[in-house]
């Protein structure tokens, strides 16, 4: 997650994104669209973790918001790229 943002810098990716990037990344023989959805949940958690050790910020509506307050739609754009 860490190496696709940082490739990002200095933008921001979705949760969805990085699903989608870990999916094609660990199982690119998969036939199916929708296989990325299964990681969703574990990419927000890592997110959330990541964010709380200060390795990457959490943005809602284009601002760093912290951890607790990710709810919702969000962004994620690593650490030093404002």
């Amino acid at each position: 997650m860490l190496d696709h943002l940082r490739a990002r810098l200095p933008g921001s990716a979705d949760p969805v994104e990085i699903a989608r990037a870990f999916q094609g990344a660990t199982q690119p023989e998969s036939t199916d669209p929708d296989a990325w959805h299964r990681h969703l949940s574990a990419v927000r958690r890592a997110a959330l973790r990541l964010a709380g050790e200060g390795q990457l910020e959490i943005l809602r509506k284009g601002k760093p918001v912290a951890p607790a307050e990710a709810r919702g739609v969000i962004r994620l754009r690593a650490v030093g790229a404002a």
